[in-house]
């Protein structure tokens, strides 16, 4: 089983950016992560993850950069920008908000 895409769609970005607030990552290693942490519930397929890549750089919430081949396949890095964690945080704090309400209306 995995989580209704029309559930995720407003936290795709949301999801994205906390997996790079900790460390730099590529998109392969950020939707294994994603699926490993979520044991499979969420699937981020590549459309949708390089459409929400190009959205936040867009945005100035990530910059990407291609990393050294030397240590395999060439892959583009994105990293967090501190507008990103601005807007992370904002948008955890929006979630705390829509999951108590939800709590409330279907608990």
């Amino acid at each position: 089983m995995t989580i209704s895409a029309d559930l995720l769609r407003g936290y795709t970005d949301t999801i994205i950016m906390r997996q790079l607030a900790d460390t730099d990552g590529y998109g392969y290693g950020i939707s294994r992560a994603v699926a490993e942490k979520s044991d499979g519930m969420v699937q981020l397929k590549e459309a949708t993850l390089y459409t929400a890549f190009r959205r936040m750089e867009d945005n100035g919430y990530i910059t990407s950069y291609w990393g050294d081949e030397a240590t395999g396949a060439r892959r583009r890095y994105y990293s967090l920008t501190e507008p990103g964690r601005e807007k992370l945080a904002d948008e955890k704090s929006a979630w705390e908000e829509t999951r108590r309400v939800m709590d409330t209306l279907l608990g």
